[in-house]
């Protein structure tokens, strides 16, 4: 009796094993602090393969890879999502990724991947624009910017306020925007006379855009660096408040910046299998059409289905800013250190 015991209790434990083969098992993906996604998404994924998806938020774009740089030998994660077109070719560089040809891949516009080695794939994009607080001007009986020379007039004087490029990636991809338009030889002259028309900086989006912009906070600067969907997502959460956005973009030619957002395995991951089903996961429609009212970016996949508020009020940039992730690579650091010693010394 007690040798039958013995045997039921091995078969029920073996099945119970059989029944979760994948119990205990994690997923790591380290990301900036802006990712945001449907929490019933992840938990689909998490269920359909039985495996913990932890989300390791660490700072802004450019933190998390100095991060993922750092601990390279021992890896914090086995995904890194959120390295974008300003810091592509550092991250190649580094070497930090397993190359993954995802079939996903099949279905993304070619414009979107710029790593041919597939160690990064593309994911989302946005541009980064000038916004406008419409009420401002129309109660001060002044016309909104329309280029960025508008800025540096002194009619908009004290009226801008950026964020950091060396501690924001909006920053960054608006100070890569004046490079752009006003040439190596002249952003710094542009960027002197902005200071002299007392450009307000602040070191990230969210102080810039809640703490300064006055169609969103208590501040009185009515023109702030952000995204050309901000419109959308302020009609979205204002809770029936707006039928119209009560800000507005300027996107004409050379004003705005495209990003593009990038996901990776890093090399040293214990889970390979997994990673690549995530990666394919985060290619394919269920997660592309959550990204829009989640971190208000394009997805890549034309396949995705855009929600009405997107389709109705988001813009795109016609013709944005556009420079090669090698030419930033080469040039990033001297440029943010130029951009440092003009505006903020």
């Amino acid at each position: 009796m007690v040798k039958r015991w013995i045997i039921l209790i091995v078969i029920v434990v073996w099945a119970a094993g059989c029944s979760r083969p994948e119990q205990g098992r994690e997923l790591v993906v380290m990301t900036h602090d802006s990712f945001d996604i449907g929490e019933e998404v992840i938990l689909a994924f998490e269920q359909e393969h039985g495996v913990k998806v932890t989300v390791l938020r660490s700072g802004d774009a450019g933190e998390v890879l100095n991060k993922a740089i750092l601990s390279k030998n021992n890896p914090l994660a086995d995904i890194l999502y959120g390295v974008d077109n300003t810091f592509l070719s550092r991250a190649l560089r580094e070497d930090l990724f397993e190359p993954y040809e995802s079939p996903m891949l099949q279905d993304i516009p070619p414009e979107f991947i710029l790593d041919d080695g597939n160690s990064l794939l593309p994911v989302d994009w946005g541009d980064v624009c000038l916004n406008y607080d419409k009420a401002w001007f129309e109660e001060h009986n002044k016309t909104p910017p329309a280029s960025l020379e508008d800025l540096i007039e002194p009619d908009y004087e004290g009226l801008t306020v950026v964020e950091n490029p060396a501690t924001s990636s909006p920053g960054l991809a608006f100070l890569l925007a004046t490079i752009s338009r006003f040439g190596v030889e002249g952003y710094q002259d542009y960027w002197r006379k902005l200071r002299e028309n007392d450009v307000a900086v602040e070191s990230g989006w969210e102080a810039a855009y809640y703490g300064q912009f006055s169609a969103a906070s208590d501040g009185d600067r009515p023109i702030v660096v952000s995204y050309a969907t901000s419109p959308a997502a302020e009609v979205y959460y204002s809770e029936g408040r707006y039928e119209a956005p009560p800000t507005g973009v300027i996107s004409a030619p050379g004003t705005c910046f495209r990003q593009i957002e990038f996901v990776g395995i890093l090399r040293g991951t214990r889970e390979r299998k997994l990673a690549r089903a995530f990666v394919d996961w985060m290619l394919a429609p269920t997660f592309q059409e959550d990204i829009p009212l989640h971190m208000w970016v394009f997805p890549v996949n034309p396949e995705a289905q855009l929600p009405q508020v997107f389709l109705d009020l988001s813009q795109e940039a016609q013709e944005p800013a556009s420079m090669s992730p090698a030419e930033i690579d080469a040039h990033r650091e001297e440029w943010i250190a130029a951009w440092t010693d003009v505006v903020l010394h």
